[in-house]
C-alpha cells in the first residue's frame, strides 16, 4: 500500500509542475506581446507627435513668413497713426509759446519766471521794498508761490528736446532763490508783527488768524520731488548704480521718503523792543541784528539738565498719511533730514494730530513711504465715451479713478476704507503734469520715480518695449478696455499677457503677444484687453502677449488651470498690437481708433507712462 501512493503522489507533482510551466509560457507570450503593442503603440504616437510637430512647425512657418510679408505694411499704417503724438507734442509746445505771447499782452506786471532778467528784477525790488505789514507780506508771498509752482512745472513737463541743461539749473537756481527770499519776509514780517506784540493783546484773535495764513503759506511752499535731470523716471532706470548707499540709519532717504504736509519751522523768538507811546510820538528802539531766536536749551554748564520741548500739530485735511508719518528734523550742517533729536511720538489718527518731544527747537518734516501704494493690486483703463476714458488704480491703501477727457484729465475720486475722501481735489481739469503733482503732495503717490524699483519688487522690463507697449495700448484705448490679469507672473521674463474681449465674437477669446530675448526683457507684463464701445463695466476678456515687435493670441482663458503659450486656432501673429486686435475688432471700433483725438491719446499715454502699470503692479 506505501509504495502505490507514493507514485501518485509523484505523478501529481509532475501534472502541477506542467501546469505551472504552461501558465508561466502563456504568461510570458503575454507580456511580450503587450510590450509589442506598447512599442507599437509608442512608435505610433511618436510618429504621431513628431507629424503633429511638424504641421505646426509648418503653420508657424507659414505665419511667420507671413508676418514677415506684411510687417512693412503694418509698421507704415501704425507709424501714421503715432504722428497723433507728434501732433500732440506740436500743440503742446505752441500751447507754451502762446502762454508766454499771453503773457507779454497782459502787462499786469507779473515777471515771466523762465526769463531770468524778469525774474530777478522781481526780487531784487521785493527785496528793496521795506514794507514789512504782515498782509502786503501774504500777498506778495502768494504771488512768489506761483511762480515757484510756474516754475517747478515747466521742468516736469517741457521735454528735454526743448529745455538746455543751461536752463534747467537757471530754474532750479531761481526757485531756490524765490524760496530765500520768501522765508527772509516772512522773517521780517514777524519780527515786525513782534515789536507790536503788546498792542495786540488787546486783540490773541488777530494774532491767531495772521499766524493760521503765514502757516499754510509755508505749508504750499513744499518743494515738488523734482529730478536732477529732466527725464522720464524710465529713462533714468540703471543710472543709480554709482549712488552711494545711506550708511547713518538716522538720516533720511529722500528717495524712499517724500514730505508730505509741507515743513515746519519751530522757533522761540526772542521779543524785540516794543512800540512805546509818548504823546502823539511813537518811539522804539532800533536794532540791526533782525529777528533773534531763542537759544534752546541755553548756554550753561555741561552738568545741567533742561526738559524736552513737547509739540502738537494739527494735521491738515488736504492730505493723506495711510501709515504714522515719520518725524524728521533739518540738519543744516549735513544738509540732510534726520531722526534722530525726536522722541515720544503719539499719532492720533482720528484726531489727525501729531505730538513728539525734541531736545531743541528745529525746521521739521513729516515724511511719508513713497512707495506705499506699490506695487498696485489691480487696474483697469476702459473708454467711456468719445476721447473719454476712465483709469482705475487700486491699491492696498486706497482705489484711484482718473476721468481723462480730451488735452486734460480729472480726479473723480479717492476711496480709502469705502470712504470717498481728498474731495477739495476732486473734480478740477488738470494738465497729466498737474495732476501727479496735486497727488504727490496730497500723500496719494501712484507715480514712480527713477529709483522706486529698489523699494518695490517689480517686474523690471526693457524700458523701450515697455514704452512701446504704452504708446500702443493708448492709441488704441478710444476702442478698447485694458486691465490687470492673473498671468502677469507666470508667464516668464521674456511674455507680456494681457486680456481682450471681442464684443462682436460674443465670447472671451484668450491671446498673447510673445516678446522676444533680444529685447533683454527681465520679468513678464501681463494686461487685459476687451473692445470697449459703450460706457459701462467689461465683462469679457481675452489674452494677448506683446513684445514690441510681435503680437500673438494665446488659447488659454483667465480661468484656465495653468499658463500655456499654445496660439489660438485661426489666429496669426502681427507686428503690432493695432493689428492683433483689428483681426477680431468691429468696423465700429477701428473706426474710433483711426479717428481718436490726438491729445486724448497723448493724454492716457502720459498718464500709463507715470504709473507704469505694466510694472508696478
Amino acid at each position: 500500500m506505501g509504495p502505490k501512493k507514493k507514485k501518485k503522489s509523484s505523478g501529481k507533482k509532475k501534472v502541477i509542475k506542467a501546469e505551472q510551466l504552461r501558465l508561466q509560457k502563456e504568461e510570458e507570450e503575454r507580456r511580450l506581446k503587450e510590450e509589442e503593442e506598447a512599442q507599437f503603440q509608442a512608435q505610433q504616437e511618436e510618429a504621431s507627435r513628431l507629424e503633429k510637430e511638424r504641421i505646426e512647425q509648418e503653420q508657424m512657418e507659414k505665419l511667420e513668413a507671413k508676418d514677415q510679408e506684411r510687417r512693412e505694411s503694418e509698421l507704415a499704417e501704425l507709424h501714421s497713426l503715432e504722428q497723433k503724438f507728434l501732433s500732440a507734442q506740436q500743440w503742446k509746445t505752441d500751447y507754451r509759446a502762446y502762454g508766454k505771447w499771453e503773457h507779454y499782452l497782459s502787462c499786469d506786471g507779473s515777471p515771466d519766471p523762465a526769463v531770468l532778467q524778469e525774474i530777478n528784477t522781481f526780487m531784487s525790488l521785493w527785496r528793496d521794498d521795506q514794507n514789512e505789514d504782515v498782509q502786503l507780506v501774504m500777498e506778495k508771498g502768494e504771488q512768489v508761490l506761483n511762480l515757484i509752482e510756474k516754475l517747478q512745472l515747466l521742468l516736469l513737463d517741457t521735454p528735454p528736446s526743448e529745455i538746455t541743461e543751461k536752463e534747467t539749473v537757471q530754474y532750479q537756481e531761481s526757485i531756490l532763490e524765490l524760496q530765500n527770499l520768501l522765508h527772509q519776509k516772512y522773517n521780517g514780517a514777524t519780527e515786525h508783527l513782534l515789536k507790536t506784540a503788546v498792542s495786540f493783546k488787546e486783540n490773541s484773535n488777530s494774532i491767531a488768524d495772521i499766524n493760521e495764513t503765514e502757516e499754510e503759506i509755508e505749508k504750499k511752499s513744499e518743494i515738488l520731488d523734482l529730478p536732477s535731470q529732466v527725464q522720464h523716471p524710465l529713462t533714468q532706470e540703471g543710472m543709480d548704480e554709482k549712488e552711494e548707499a545711506i550708511t547713518d540709519e538716522n538720516i533720511v532717504d529722500l528717495q524712499q521718503f517724500v514730505p508730505v504736509g509741507g515743513v515746519y519751522h519751530i522757533d522761540a523768538l526772542q521779543l524785540p523792543p516794543q512800540v512805546k507811546q509818548i504823546k502823539d510820538w511813537s518811539m522804539v528802539e532800533v536794532l540791526d541784528v533782525g529777528l533773534q531766536a531763542y537759544p534752546y536749551p541755553p548756554e550753561e554748564a555741561e552738568d545741567a539738565t533742561h526738559p524736552p520741548i513737547q509739540i502738537t500739530l494739527r494735521l491738515s485735511d488736504n492730505v493723506m498719511y495711510f501709515e504714522d508719518p515719520v518725524i524728521a528734523r533739518w540738519d543744516p550742517a549735513g544738509q540732510q533730514w534726520r531722526t534722530d533729536g525726536i522722541s515720544n511720538i503719539t499719532y492720533e489718527r482720528q484726531a489727525k494730530s501729531i505730538t513728539f518731544e525734541m531736545r531743541a527747537f528745529y525746521t521739521i518734516a513729516l515724511l511719508q513711504d513713497a512707495h506705499l501704494n506699490m506695487p498696485y493690486q489691480a487696474w483697469e483703463l476702459r473708454p467711456t465715451g468719445m476721447d473719454e476714458a476712465l483709469l482705475i488704480v487700486t491699491t492696498v491703501f486706497a482705489t484711484i479713478q482718473i476721468q481723462i477727457k480730451g488735452n486734460q484729465c480729472m480726479l473723480s475720486s479717492v476711496v480709502v476704507e469705502e470712504k470717498d475722501v481728498l474731495s477739495y481735489v476732486t473734480g478740477k481739469w488738470l494738465s497729466p503734469v498737474d495732476l501727479r503733482a496735486v497727488l504727490k503732495k496730497a500723500g496719494v503717490n501712484i507715480f514712480p520715480g527713477a529709483y522706486s524699483h529698489k523699494y518695490v519688487s517689480v517686474n523690471k522690463k526693457a524700458p523701450l518695449a515697455e514704452v512701446r507697449a504704452y504708446q500702443q495700448m493708448a492709441l488704441v484705448a478710444s476702442a478698447f478696455a485694458f486691465a490687470w490679469s492673473k498671468w502677469n507672473l507666470e508667464a516668464g521674463q521674456e511674455q507680456v499677457v494681457f486680456k481682450e474681449s471681442g464684443a462682436t465674437a460674443g465670447v472671451a477669446k484668450p491671446c498673447i503677444l510673445q516678446r522676444q530675448t533680444r529685447w533683454k526683457i527681465l520679468v513678464l507684463i501681463q494686461y487685459l484687453v476687451s473692445e470697449h464701445l459703450k460706457a459701462d463695466s467689461v465683462k469679457d476678456w481675452s489674452l494677448y502677449m506683446f513684445n514690441g515687435q510681435k503680437a500673438q493670441k494665446l488659447k488659454i482663458t483667465e480661468t484656465s488651470e495653468a499658463f500655456s503659450e499654445e496660439l489660438e486656432e485661426d489666429s496669426e501673429f502681427h507686428s503690432t498690437l493695432y493689428h492683433m486686435l483689428k483681426d477680431f475688432a468691429s468696423k465700429e471700433a477701428i473706426d474710433k481708433v483711426e479717428t481718436a483725438n490726438f491729445l486724448f491719446i497723448d493724454v492716457v499715454y502720459q498718464l500709463l507712462l507715470a504709473t507704469r502699470v505694466l510694472t508696478y503692479s
